[in-house]
């Protein structure tokens, strides 16, 4: 039987958040979601169980009339490193869900770590 692309993306994101867990205990996790026509971050302190910071598309300042691209990730990497910084928050690791390392999630995390966060 064949598996779903919905199976396979859920197997896949706790294949990758479990591994990070184990490498990276301790740190703060920023983690990525993204949809056919929005994309969200979020800074998140597994510990206490509460988000420090988020940003996203449906945001007035972060919208880019509703089109998910390469330039509004960017956007929204460049807002949540000013927030984290904002937040006191230096070092976080990067949770791209079952999503791949590529398109807009990367242009995300490279935005990110060019407005000072370390990931």
């Amino acid at each position: 039987m064949a598996n779903s692309k919905r199976t396979l993306f859920l197997k896949r994101r706790l294949r990758v958040r479990n591994k990070l867990r184990k490498v990276n205990a301790g740190r703060v996790r920023l983690s990525v979601h993204r949809s056919n026509k929005n994309i969200s971050v979020q800074l998140i302190d597994d510990v206490n169980g509460v988000t420090l910071a988020a940003a996203s598309t449906l945001e007035k300042g972060l919208s880019g009339a509703g089109k998910n691209n390469v330039e509004v990730a960017a956007k929204v990497g460049s807002a949540i490193a000013e927030r984290a910084k904002k937040a006191g928050i230096e070092e976080a690791y990067f949770d791209r869900g079952g999503f791949l390392f590529h398109g807009k999630v990367k242009a995300l995390a490279d935005a990110a770590r060019e407005g000072g966060l370390k990931i």
